[in-house]
C-alpha cells in the first residue's frame, strides 16, 4: 500500500498528498498550514508505507469508527462535512488506547495530524458503506457494472468535544503556540460570515496553462512560476470564477473570560482572545452565549505590526476552532439529535452531596437567607426577595414558535436611606448568582447596558458586542445607583419585560436575548426618603419602568432604642472580627389601628419575618458562597416547578381581596403584573427548596412578602394605607392632589373676582377636574388646617392664596 491509501476525494486517492495538507479535491480547503509555502513544498515528495505511525493511527480510527457507524447519522455528517467526537469516549475505548497509547499527547502536541487521521478514517468508512449500499442496491436491480461503484464522499472534518482540561485565558502563552487547548467564556464580539478564499486558480499569461495555487491564511498570494516546464511566463491573471477556485465561509468571534472567585483580580480588566470560525462551525453563537470552544492556538500578524515596519516581529495568538459547544443549546454545535452537552455548570460528585445536604436542611428558606450578605443585619424580608429573584420562576413557551413567551425572571428594586446596606446586599447578590453582572448607574451608558454597534478597523464592517443585560443572560444583572442613571432607563423597558434587546441602528436590525433578573438599589431624591410622596416621586422616575418591578422594598431608618441597641452589638462583634454577630432581629412595623382592616394587615399566627430571624443566643453556620452558587445553579438547571390547585387559589384569592379594597377607593392601581409577579415568586419559592410543585405554604409566605412590599410603597406619611398611591407611582400623592385642586381655585377666583366658594361649588370643581379621593369632606378639612382654605360659615369657604 506504498502511498496508495485509496479514498475519494482526497487529491486523487493518493495518501502520498496529505503530508503537506494540500492535495487535490476538496482536502486542501481544510488544512492551511502557517508555514512558508517552500518547506510545504519540501513535505510533498514523503510516502507513507503501511507501517508508518500515520497510517497506523488512520486504521484505529477506522476501526473505530467502524464499530460506531450506527451510533451515528451518516446523512446528516455528509451533510454537514463533519463529525462529533466524543474525547472522552475516545479515550475510554481499550483498542483506541492499545493501538495509540500516547492518544492524549498526539492530539495536544500535534493536533492536525491527529484531526486529519480522524477525517481520513471516517471518510473511508463512510465511502466503504456507501459502495456497500450502492452495491447492494444495483444486485437486487439486477444491474451490473464492471467499473465497480463511485461513490463521492465530501471532505469531512472531525470535531473533538469534551476535551480536557479546560485553559484559563492568563495561561495561554507563547508555549501554547500549536496546542489543542479548550476554553470557556462569554461571546462578546461576532463578525459577519464571509467567504474565505485558500485556493485561487491562476492563469498563465503566456502559455494559458491554469494551476490552482494555495493561499495559506487566506492572504493573497501571486505563483512564481508557471506549471509546465517549457514555459518562462511570471506574468499570471486570477480566475474567480473557475471550478479550481476554493473558498469556505469565514467567521472571527471574541471570547471573554468567566470570572470565578479564585481568579477574580482587582484593577484588571476581563482577558479576551479571538477565536476564527470555518465552515459549518460559522453562525454557532451570538454575544452573550457562553460558549466552550476547542481548538489549536495561532499567530497572526498584529494591526500595528503590519504599518510598521519595525514591528513585524509582533504577533498575536487567537485560536482556530475545531469545535464549539453553545450552553444555551441555541444552535449547539456539539449536539446531535437535539443533545445539550453544553451546560451552564457542572457539578462534581461531592457538589452534589453537598447539595443534597443542604436540601436536608430543617429550616431551609432562614439559612439560605441568612447566608446572603451575613454581615448586614436584619432585612430578612428583603434578602429573601432577593434569593427568590436569584432562584427565579419557570419560563413559559419559550420554545414555542407560535406563542410569546412569558418570563420567569423576578425584579426587585431597593429604595432607602442612605447607610443601610443596599449595595452590599446587591453585591452580595450578583456574588451568590451563577452569572452575575454588577454595574453602577452613575457611571453606565445605555449602550453599554444593552448592545453596541462597533465598525472593524480593519474590514469596516460593523460588529455586535454586546452590553451588561446580554452578558448577564439567564442570570442577574444588578444596578446600582439606580436613581443616577439619568435618560438610560428607557433602555431597560424592553428588556424587562419582553426579556430581549432590539437593536435598529446603521442599517442593521436584530434582537438579542437579555434573559436576566434586574436588581436594582436606588437612594431617593434629597437623600431622605419623603412617605408624603410616592415612590415616583422620591425617585424621579416613570411609572412604565416602575411597574416591571416584582417586588419594591421601602428601607427606612427609623430610631428604636432595641433595634439600634442589637444593631450596634451586631457592627461591633464584626469589626471584632467574630465569625457571627449575636443576632440577626428586624424591627416590626407598626401599623395604625383602623376600624376598616385591610387585607394587608391580616398577619398569621407566626409570620415569615418572625420565622427568618435568628433568635439571640442562636448559633447559625452560613452557607459558603461558592457553594451557594453550586446550589442555585443546580435548581435553575434542573427544577422546573408548577403550581399546585391550593397554591394558585389562594393566589387568586389574595389578588381579586387586593383588587376589591382598590376599587373601594377609587382607584385601581393593583393590575395582572402583580398576579403575575406572585405567581413567579411562588415559583421561585418551591424551586429554593428543590421542589417541583408549589405549595400553599410557599404563596402564603410569598403573599406575605408581597404584603411587606405593599405596606411600604401604599402607607403615606401618616402610616395609614392609601390605595389612590399606586405602587408604581401612576396615582397622584395626597400633596400634588391639593395642589393641583388649590391652582384650580386660584384660576377660577382670579377669572371671577370672587375668592368665596359653597361646599357644592368646590365638589363640582374637583369632579370637573377628575380628583378622587375618599373622603371628601375630610380633603376640605385637612386643606382648611393647612391655611389654604378658610371656613367663613356653614360649608361656605374662602381661598386664602389669592
Amino acid at each position: 500500500m506504498s502511498g496508495a491509501y485509496r479514498g475519494r476525494g482526497f487529491g486523487r486517492g493518493r495518501f502520498q498528498n496529505w503530508k503537506r495538507g494540500r492535495g487535490g479535491g476538496n482536502f486542501s480547503g481544510r488544512w492551511r498550514d502557517r508555514t512558508d509555502l517552500s518547506k510545504a513544498a519540501g513535505n510533498h515528495a514523503s510516502v507513507y508505507s503501511n507501517n508508518s505511525p500515520l497510517t497506523e493511527k488512520i486504521q484505529a480510527f477506522e476501526k473505530f469508527f467502524t464499530r460506531h457507524i450506527d451510533l451515528y447519522d451518516k446523512d446528516e455528517i455528509e451533510r454537514k462535512g463533519s463529525i462529533l467526537v466524543d474525547f472522552k469516549e475516545l479515550t475510554k475505548d481499550n483498542e483506541i488506547t492499545n493501538l495509540i497509547p500516547d492518544i492524549e499527547n498526539a492530539l495536544r502536541d500535534a493536533p492536525e495530524k491527529t484531526l486529519a487521521c480522524m477525517g481520513l478514517a471516517i471518510h473511508q468508512v463512510l465511502t466503504k458503506d456507501l459502495e456497500r449500499h450502492a452495491a447492494e442496491l444495483q444486485a437486487q436491480e439486477g444491474l451490473c457494472n464492471g467499473g465497480g461503484t463511485m461513490v463521492n464522499v465530501p471532505h469531512i472534518y472531525a470535531r473533538v468535544y469534551n476535551y480536557e482540561p479546560l485553559t484559563h485565558l492568563k495561561n495561554i502563552r507563547a508555549t501554547c503556540y500549536g496546542k489543542y487547548i479548550s476554553i470557556r467564556g462569554t461571546v462578546v464580539r461576532v463578525s459577519n460570515i464571509k467567504p474565505l478564499c485558500t485556493k485561487m486558480a491562476f492563469q498563465c499569461a503566456a502559455c494559458g496553462e491554469i494551476q490552482s495555487f494555495p493561499l495559506p491564511d487566506g492572504k493573497y498570494n501571486l505563483p512564481t512560476k508557471c506549471p509546465v516546464p517549457a514555459c518562462r511566463g511570471r506574468s499570471f491573471t486570477p480566475l474567480r470564477s473557475s471550478p479550481l477556485t476554493v473558498t469556505m465561509d469565514w467567521q472571527l468571534i471574541k471570547i471573554q473570560e468567566l470570572m470565578s472567585d479564585a481568579q477574580r483580580e482587582a484593577g484588571r480588566i476581563p482577558r479576551t482572545i479571538e477565536c476564527e470560525l470555518v465552515h459549518d462551525l460559522v453562525d454557532s453563537c451570538v454575544p452573550g452565549d457562553t460558549v466552550t470552544v476547542t481548538g489549536i492556538v495561532k499567530v497572526s500578524n498584529s494591526e500595528e505590526g503590519s504599518r510598521s515596519k519595525n514591528d513585524k516581529c509582533m504577533f498575536l495568538l487567537y485560536i482556530e476552532a475545531n469545535s464549539v459547544s453553545n450552553s444555551k443549546g441555541q444552535k449547539a454545535q456539539t449536539a446531535e439529535d437535539g443533545c445539550k452537552h453544553g451546560t451552564l455548570m457542572e457539578f462534581s460528585l461531592k457538589d452534589l452531596y453537598a447539595i443534597q445536604e443542604i436540601q436536608a436542611e430543617e429550616n431551609l428558606l432562614k439559612l439560605i437567607v441568612n447566608s446572603l450578605c451575613p454581615v448586614i443585619f436584619g432585612h430578612e424580608l428583603v434578602k429573601a426577595g432577593l434569593m427568590l429573584a436569584l432562584f427565579g420562576g419557570s419560563q413559559k413557551y419559550a420554545d414555542d414558535k407560535n406563542r410569546i413567551p412569558i418570563r420567569g425572571d423576578p425584579h426587585v428594586l431597593i429604595v432607602g436611606d442612605p447607610g443601610l446596606g443596599k449595595s452590599q446586599m446587591l453585591q452580595a447578590a450578583c456574588n451568590v448568582a451563577p452569572r452575575g453582572v454588577y454595574v453602577c448607574g452613575n457611571t453606565a451608558t445605555s449602550s453599554g447596558l444593552t448592545v453596541t454597534l462597533s465598525k472593524d478597523s480593519s474590514s469596516g464592517d460593523f460588529a455586535l458586542e454586546a452590553g451588561a443585560l446580554v452578558l448577564g443572560d439567564q442570570g442577574i444583572c444588578g444596578i446600582d445607583e439606580f436613581d443616577k442613571m439619568g435618560n438610560q432607563h428607557q433602555a431597560l423597558l424592553e428588556a424587562m419585560e419582553q426579556q430581549s434587546i432590539s437593536l435598529a441602528k446603521a442599517g442593521v436590525v436584530c434582537s438579542l436575548p437579555a434573559r436576566t433578573s434586574i436588581i436594582a438599589a436606588a437612594n431617593p431624591v434629597g437623600g431622605h426618603y419623603n412617605k408624603a410622596r410616592t415612590v415616583s416621586e422620591n425617585l424621579k422616575m416613570g411609572s412604565a419602568l416602575l411597574s416591571r418591578f416584582d417586588l419594591v422594598f421601602i428601607l427606612l431608618d427609623t430610631p428604636n432604642e432595641q433595634h439600634d441597641h442589637l444593631l450596634s452589638e451586631h457592627v461591633i462583634a464584626i469589626r471584632a472580627g467574630k465569625q457571627r454577630a449575636v443576632s440577626s432581629a428586624t424591627v416590626s412595623r407598626v401599623l395604625s389601628q383602623d376600624s376598616n382592616t385591610s387585607v394587608l394587615e391580616v398577619v398569621s399566627e407566626k409570620p415569615l419575618s418572625e420565622r427568618l430571624k435568628v433568635a439571640p443566643g442562636e448559633k447559625t453556620d452560613p452557607i459558603p458562597h461558592q457553594l451557594l452558587r453550586k446550589y442555585i445553579g443546580y435548581a435553575r438547571q434542573y427544577v422546573h416547578p408548577r403550581l399546585s390547585t391550593e397554591a394558585a387559589q389562594a393566589l387568586q384569592d389574595f389578588y381579586l381581596e387586593l383588587r376589591k379594597q382598590s376599587q373601594r377607593v377609587g382607584s385601581s392601581p393593583i393590575t395582572t403584573r402583580q398576579l403575575e409577579s406572585l405567581i413567579r415568586l411562588t415559583e421561585a419559592r418551591a424551586r429554593l427548596e428543590l421542589r417541583e410543585e408549589a405549595t400553599k405554604e410557599d404563596a402564603e409566605d410569598i403573599i406575605e412578602i408581597m404584603k411587606h412590599s405593599m405596606l411600604g410603597t401604599y402607607s403615606d406619611e401618616f402610616g395609614n394605607l392609601d390605595f389612590e398611591r399606586s405602587q408604581h407611582g401612576s396615582g397622584m400623592s395626597n400633596r400634588s392632589t391639593a395642589k393641583r385642586f388649590i391652582s384650580a381655585l386660584n384660576s377660577i377666583a382670579e377669572r371671577t373676582y370672587n375668592n368665596i366658594f359653597q361646599f357644592h361649588q368646590l365638589r363640582q370643581i374637583a369632579k370637573e377636574l377628575n380628583i378622587q379621593v375618599a373622603d371628601f369632606e375630610n380633603f376640605i378639612g385637612s386643606l382648611n388646617d393647612q391655611g389654604y382654605l378658610l371656613k367663613k360659615g356653614p360649608k361656605i369657604y374662602q381661598l386664602q392664596t389669592m
